[in-house]
């Protein structure tokens, strides 16, 4: 695309942010709007062209990036795109939601001549910001390509996986792993502080072998410290949305997933125990409590902290 013409970006939570930012840092200019006034604050401080709607954002980008905190967002978005003045603009769809429900929203933007693609992103906030995530890209492939530099823009390595919809089912099948392996690092942990262990010298070992994965990696230092906030992931709250998705979507193809149903109960745990607003490595403190490890209190939520994802 032609490096003058601005992106769009609307949501500009954890991962709108990080996206933003490398957009930006690769010499893109980036319109951006989010409903969070702090979170556009942030946005204008590192370089970007803040926006007062999603209609003015679409006034000056045909390619639009959604990174939305619900499917309640996502329709209110495309409300207000359907009745921009038309003509040919490509929004890529970056958030984890239900299969019908952005078929609904691709149905609805096509009325109006508005092509949308499925990309949900495989990775974390953190690794967001070091442009270390993977977009599993579907829709019309003409779309896609024309998009392709700014998914190169912001991620480590954009995948076209066909027809729309799919990247959506990769992105189910990543989440179901990520889930499972979150409890397992935690699990290593609790284990790990209930044999006299020293965590930090656990995490060093262990993740030079083969035990070793990429959840523990990224939620290493907050399992180290015992402390999930400030938030390198998800928030839990908005973490059980995802694996919701995920059990109806197995559900509904009569596909066994013990080690996923295993799981879910626990990061439920977390949230009724008070963590819902820390990182998912949080669900460490059940595992601890369960172990009979002393477990601290909730953590307050700094103000800072309150960004969409």
């Amino acid at each position: 695309m032609d490096g003058n013409q601005p992106v769009g970006m609307i949501g500009l939570g954890i991962m709108g942010a990080a996206m933003s930012k490398n957009l930006l840092e690769a010499g893109f200019r980036v319109v951006g709007y989010d409903i969070a006034p702090l979170a556009l604050q942030a946005f204008a401080g590192r370089g970007g062209e803040t926006a007062d709607s999603v209609a003015a954002v679409a006034a000056k980008a045909d390619i639009l990036i959604t990174s939305l905190p619900s499917t309640a967002a996502l329709f209110d978005v495309v409300r207000e795109l359907k009745v921009v003045a038309q003509r040919e603009r490509i929004v890529a769809e970056t958030s984890t939601f239900g299969l019908d429900d952005k078929l609904k929203a691709q149905q609805e933007l096509a009325e109006v001549g508005i092509v949308m693609l499925d990309c949900p992103l495989s990775g974390s906030g953190s690794q967001a910001l070091e442009r270390d995530v993977l977009i599993y890209g579907s829709g019309p492939r003409e779309a896609y390509d024309r998009c392709l530099s700014v998914f190169n823009g912001f991620s480590r390595a954009p995948h076209y996986l066909g027809r729309f919809g799919n990247g959506s089912k990769m992105k189910y099948v990543a989440n179901l792993l990520v889930a499972i392996h979150t409890v397992a690092a935690a699990e290593a942990f609790a284990l790990a502080r209930r044999a006299g262990l020293d965590p930090a010298q656990m995490f060093q070992v262990v993740s030079d072998g083969a035990g070793g994965s990429r959840a523990l990696q990224v939620r290493g230092p907050m399992l180290i410290a015992d402390s999930y906030l400030p938030i390198r992931t998800m928030p839990l709250d908005l973490w059980r949305k995802d694996l919701r998705i995920i059990g109806d979507f197995a559900n509904a193809l009569s596909c066994p997933t013990p080690l996923f149903s295993a799981s879910v109960p626990l990061f439920n745990a977390a949230v009724a125990s008070g963590y819902g607003h820390q990182d998912t490595a949080a669900v460490c403190m059940v595992l601890e409590a369960l172990a009979g490890l002393p477990v601290h209190p909730p953590q307050r939520i700094p103000s800072s902290s309150t960004e969409r994802s």
